[in-house]
């Protein structure tokens, strides 16, 4: 049985149970397939005092070293943290705190494989694991581990430096590969891998039931007839939701439900009081597991103007749930896309998403036949992928 180790920043936890929750799903279809021995690192990074006692680092010194993950080992390594300033050396710090750990482990049952769920911090920390155990090396690409970290000249030398390490290079989108090759990735080694979705969560409800459900569940209440947009993800600026806001002032029914927490959630009200669509503007705050496919299933549309992404996880269950997308020709979006039925590309401008808002309502589609785009998106397929991929990284036969 293949053994690997995956390092994971970004991990669902009983802390956290929605950070990171693609990688948990993933994760545990491979562990179902019962055919990798998998470990997982997942990180913790904790400044040094006083800052460890800040807010959103308080509860790591609390976490326990090792945790269980649907039936996976978790290990939680803490590693000096410098907020702000010291992103680009965060790999090193954390290759040089999970380092002893690893070498116990693999002394005790050696690992056939190192892998890195994303590109940065995860991928050059693994890529020193991976030599330092003279291992094969996989690196996952997801979008802005990309997309941002390679404006930063350090960082971008450590993403290069891992890539021309790996034995593949896996991405979660056509679009991101070429964005990588163009960056002057090896083109080689690189697969494309597609996310997952869970088909029994993430469904079509008939839209009338899921808004019932929504005013039960949520106390939100959209008049009869009126159009309901959803946003959901981070309140931070790169994933738009100012331009949501903007767009709701050219639709004079409609509604916007922002499901997501974040540092611009002061900013975003007062836009949308000043913009005069405050009553129009539902902030729900993080949104359980179990809510987001009634959200979705009950919305007319997803919108979500985002400045960058690889292939969004939210795209592909908001199609599963019979909402199209309107979403801006970044990273797979064309891939997602791929006619009008799945929705509509359009311009990060408010008047350009209005309007594609507008040709969706005027040109209705079947949740039914919105939900089909999703068909081939599943947590099986994603997994059993995954393994085909690592078990050749590994030199193993499928």
């Amino acid at each position: 049985m293949l053994r690997v180790l995956s390092i994971s920043t970004l991990l669902p936890s009983p802390q956290r149970p929605a950070f990171g929750k693609f990688v948990g799903s993933q994760m545990r279809a491979v562990q179902a397939l019962g055919t990798v021995d998998l470990v997982m690192i997942n990180p913790l990074g904790v400044p040094p005092w006083p800052l460890s006692y800040a807010t959103p680092y308080a509860g790591h010194k609390a976490w326990p070293a090792q945790s269980r993950l649907g039936g996976l080992d978790v290990y939680h390594p803490r590693f000096t943290l410098i907020p702000k300033i010291g992103g680009d050396s965060n790999p090193g710090r954390i290759a040089r705190a999970i380092l002893p750990e690893i070498r116990r482990l693999h002394a005790e049952k050696p690992f056939d494989l190192v892998d890195a769920q994303f590109f940065f911090p995860d991928g050059p920390a693994a890529a020193i694991i991976a030599a330092d155990l003279g291992l094969p090396l996989t690196i996952k690409a997801r979008g802005s581990d990309i997309l941002y970290w390679a404006t930063r000249p350090r960082a971008l030398a450590q993403l290069r430096a891992c890539a021309d390490q790996a034995a593949a290079i896996l991405s979660v989108s056509q679009a991101l590969v070429r964005d990588m090759v163009a960056l002057g990735f090896p083109e080689r080694p690189m697969v494309v891998h597609y996310t997952g979705l869970d088909h029994s969560r993430f469904r079509p409800i008939p839209r009338a039931e899921a808004r019932a459900s929504l005013a039960q569940l949520a106390g939100l209440h959209i008049p009869d007839g009126a159009p309901l947009l959803v946003s959901p993800g981070s309140l931070i600026v790169i994933k738009g939701q100012a331009l949501a806001i903007g767009a709701l002032t050219h639709l004079p029914d409609a509604h916007l439900a922002l499901a997501g927490k974040g540092p611009d959630e002061a900013r975003l009200r007062s836009l949308a009081a000043a913009s005069g669509v405050g009553e129009r503007v539902h902030f729900m705050g993080q949104v359980s597991h179990d809510l987001l496919p009634v959200l979705m299933a009950a919305a007319d549309a997803l919108v979500l103007p985002s400045e960058r992404e690889g292939l969004a996880n939210v795209w592909v269950e908001a199609l599963a749930c019979g909402a199209p997308l309107v979403i801006p020709d970044i990273g797979g979006a064309t891939e997602v896309v791929t006619d009008a039925s799945a929705g509509r590309i359009a311009a990060r401008e408010p008047l350009a998403i209005a309007e594609a808002v507008c040709d969706l309502l005027a040109n209705p589609v079947p949740q039914a036949q919105v939900a089909a785009h999703a068909a081939r998106f599943s947590w099986q397929n994603n997994a059993e992928r995954l393994v085909e991929i690592w078990q050749k990284a590994a030199g193993t036969k499928a």
